[in-house]
């Protein structure tokens, strides 16, 4: 095997720099999670599955029920996996951006409430051949960002948040931009 042969798949796989020279960019970036140094670690007990409750060492401590829809009680003041993660995406997408917008020299609001992400995760399947998955529905609202600035900011925004990266080629998610 000649030697270009055997070199061409590793450059089919080496990292490439995203963007234009003339616009700061973000490399694309390929973190080996098994190595990489560990930043912080949460840790959540589950028991009883969907009608038990969930605590965490940052003092979470939530009842969980199974939603109505899929034939559980439901009722106020309890949740379940789907709105857990809906919640800690929307949570972490946002804090991304937060990152991402400097660099690409955005400027974010200051007020809490001129920056929202709506997140809706939807369990999609067959609860009778236990063949489930979830699909994701975001709407990313600023206000004072123009909307094509905030669709480069979601695209680069989508290589860095860790929730985004892990369901990246396994969950369908749809992240729709609204300037305020």
């Amino acid at each position: 095997m000649s030697a270009s042969r055997a070199i061409s798949p590793l450059l089919r796989q080496a990292p490439r720099a995203v963007g234009r020279a003339s616009t700061p960019s973000i490399s694309r970036r390929f973190l080996n999670t098994d190595t990489a140094p560990i930043l912080y670690s949460a840790h959540a007990r589950a028991i009883g599955a969907r009608n038990g409750h969930v605590e965490g060492s940052e003092g979470l401590k939530m009842d969980l029920t199974m939603p109505k829809a899929l034939g559980g009680a439901g009722g106020p003041g309890k949740t379940n996996p789907e709105e857990l993660f809906a919640a800690g995406y929307g949570a972490c997408f946002q804090s991304a951006m937060g990152l991402v917008a400097p660099r690409l020299g955005i400027k974010m609001p200051s007020k809490a409430e001129d920056s929202v992400i709506e997140t809706t995760v939807h369990m999609v399947g067959d609860l009778k051949k236990a063949d489930l998955g979830i699909r994701v529905d975001m709407l990313v609202k600023v206000k004072g960002v123009e909307k094509g600035e905030l669709e480069k900011l979601v695209e680069k925004t989508k290589e860095t948040c860790p929730y985004s990266r892990a369901i990246q080629g396994n969950v369908t998610t749809t992240i729709k931009v609204e300037s305020l």
